[in-house]
């Protein structure tokens, strides 16, 4: 498929990187000579040097053939004209990148719905709802909602203690909550493995399962008996990411404290938001965290635009007693580095979830749904079984799937269920498969026949 991609920053070379691997045809459009320049020395991309909102350098990009637009700029209003004249030239769909909270309340996307564009991605807003998911899950690594929340992915490490350490897996001594999820990956040091029956597993290696959200829950409080109470979350930075996951605890017993250096900006949040505490000052001051209370009952979230500030704040607040610390970290490749080594609690990148929720957007008839799990060399795929499927009727068992993949779950209608070999597939259910890397055309391949 043809795939645009107007904005050759961090977010569209990244996006830019995975679509390549992807086999997709890929043609890159910027202002800029240089980010063009590295871009095409990296990655098998055609690139167009010219202004993106302009009709000539749309159709010199050939927008008309396009299966996907991504306007992924650093500008609102660029991604935004773009992307409808874009639609206007005839390409299939249209994903913009926007910042604005004015521009993603419901009545402004169905405007911009309106004029074309088929997809509006807030970054911030993306990153804030991942961070409020590991807050509420009391310190675990990867949260993933699929299947409008009906299905969630989480990864946690096993700690000292676990009941996950006494034997093999076949011997868990509550298989009424394990029988509920399904383990999809477990990851030590660095390494990918595959679940079975008669795995036995380490402290710290990382698990990741499957299921509805309850069962999770469940299977959690089990595995992870010492898992974090987290009563305060203090938020260092009052920007797009960190006003936005302060409005969402709001909405929790959890006491709230934003930090914000800049004291107009620390004005307005305090203006906006309803229960939080927002506090002028800079979190790298030990004196600030004193003031305010670092409990071991605290979470500190590290959201200002400086990743080494973000990391620094963690560790100082960690030092002080915090039990959790989340760092907003802009440059992707640093994300797998800081949670592979465990130099913090987790990192966040808006890049990649802004590419997670784009990517959506590239898949067939088949696949509806890709995200990207940030900690393990994987996908979790959203596949549809179309009712002309030659599966309709046949049981899981009989798909030969790519090597490593596992159907966790199956979705029909408003029920979800964890998928076994016996479930037997209907028209319009929807699948959540983890695939390595690489494995989505061929399980697409698979379910179209």
């Amino acid at each position: 498929m043809r795939v645009v991609i107007i904005g050759a920053g961090v977010a569209g070379q990244r996006l830019a990187s995975r679509l390549c691997e992807e086999k997709h045809d890929v043609v890159v459009i910027d202002h800029r000579a240089q980010p063009l320049e590295d871009i095409a020395s990296e990655l098998d991309v055609q690139t167009v040097l010219g202004n993106g909102i302009s009709p000539r350098t749309l159709e010199e990009a050939g927008v008309a053939q396009a299966g996907l637009v991504a306007a992924v700029t650093a500008r609102d209003e660029v991604n935004i004209l773009a992307g409808v004249f874009a639609h206007a030239a005839g390409a299939s769909h249209i994903a913009a990148r926007v910042s604005s909270d004015e521009l993603t309340a419901k009545q402004h996307v169905d405007h911009l719905s309106s004029l074309g564009i088929d997809l509006i991605v807030n970054e911030h807003d993306e990153c804030a709802r991942e961070v409020l998911s590991v807050i509420d899950l009391g310190g675990a690594k990867e949260i993933v909602r699929m299947a409008e929340g009906r299905i969630q992915t989480v990864g946690a490490d096993v700690p000292p203690g676990s009941p996950l350490l006494a034997g093999p897996l076949k011997d868990f001594p509550r298989l009424d909550i394990l029988s509920a999820v399904r383990l999809i990956a477990v990851m030590r040091k660095e390494r990918l493995l595959m679940p079975h029956g008669d795995m036995s597993f380490e402290v710290k290696d990382t698990i990741y399962c499957v299921g509805r959200p309850v069962d999770v829950r469940a299977f959690l409080d089990v595995v992870r008996p010492d898992r974090i109470a987290i009563h305060k979350v203090v938020i260092a930075g009052g920007g797009g990411v960190g006003w936005r996951l302060a409005r969402h605890l709001e909405r929790t017993d959890k006491q709230v404290i934003v930090i914000e250096e800049n004291s107009e900006r620390a004005l307005e949040c305090s203006a906006s938001l309803k229960k939080s505490v927002v506090v002028s000052g800079n979190a790298l001051h030990r004196t600030v965290l004193d003031e305010i209370g670092i409990t071991d009952h605290t979470a500190i979230v590290a959201s200002t635009g400086n990743d080494e500030n973000n990391m620094i704040a963690c560790l100082l607040a960690k030092k002080l007693g915090a039990v959790f610390g989340v760092a907003l970290i802009s440059e992707p490749e640093y994300v797998s580095i800081i949670n592979e080594a465990g130099l913090l609690d987790r990192a966040v990148s808006p890049y990649l979830a802004t590419m997670n929720a784009i990517l959506r957007f590239v898949r067939g008839t088949s696949i509806r749904a890709i995200t990207l799990l940030q900690n393990v060399p994987g996908e979790l795929l959203e596949v549809h079984v179309s009712g002309g499927s030659r599966w309709v009727g046949k049981a899981l068992k009989d798909a030969r799937l790519p090597r490593r993949a596992v159907v966790a779950a199956v979705v029909r209608g408003e029920v979800a269920s964890i998928g076994t070999g016996d479930t037997v597939l209907r028209e319009g259910d929807r699948l959540v498969v983890f695939a390595p890397l690489g494995a989505a055309s061929k399980l697409e391949s698979v379910f179209r026949k």
